[in-house]
């Protein structure tokens, strides 16, 4: 699976799309800021990790693709919540030095995970295809 963007995409996309995607956006938001009210913001932070267009998105992708879309999107909503989280964590600890340092080491800890991830789990095999050929088999 190699990510791509196409406008064939962009225009199955209606205004009503965007409205649901925007609320359950906001709902997700408000979720996390209750948790980081009730235990803190070092725990809601972590939860910022959530995709928050993620419920929304998914459903869309479904009605639009079908179900096995939506489960390649939402495998890389988790490989991208890993890499927000490791941005989360590495803020957190490196929040003592000058913001440009810790935007740098958040920034390069967000993109080690994330690109990390993708190639344990979408790397491409010796011969050149990507992860089709996994992807077939489950």
């Amino acid at each position: 699976m190699i990510p791509e963007l196409t406008a064939e995409g962009l225009r199955k996309t209606t205004s009503s799309d965007y409205a649901l995607r925007f609320v359950f956006g906001g709902v997700v938001a408000a979720c996390t800021g209750l948790v980081a009210q009730k235990f803190g913001p070092i725990v809601g932070g972590l939860f910022l990790a959530f995709p928050a267009i993620l419920p929304a998105g998914l459903t869309l992708v479904e009605a639009h693709d079908g179900r096995s879309e939506v489960v390649d999107d939402a495998r890389g909503a988790c490989l991208g919540s890993l890499g927000l989280a490791a941005f989360a964590v590495a803020t957190w600890r490196a929040s003592g030095a000058l913001p440009a340092a810790v935007l740098a080491i958040a920034t390069v800890a967000w993109l080690v995970a994330s690109v990390g991830a993708w190639l344990a789990v979408f790397g491409r095999k010796p011969d050149g295809r990507a992860e089709e050929a996994r992807h077939a088999r489950s």
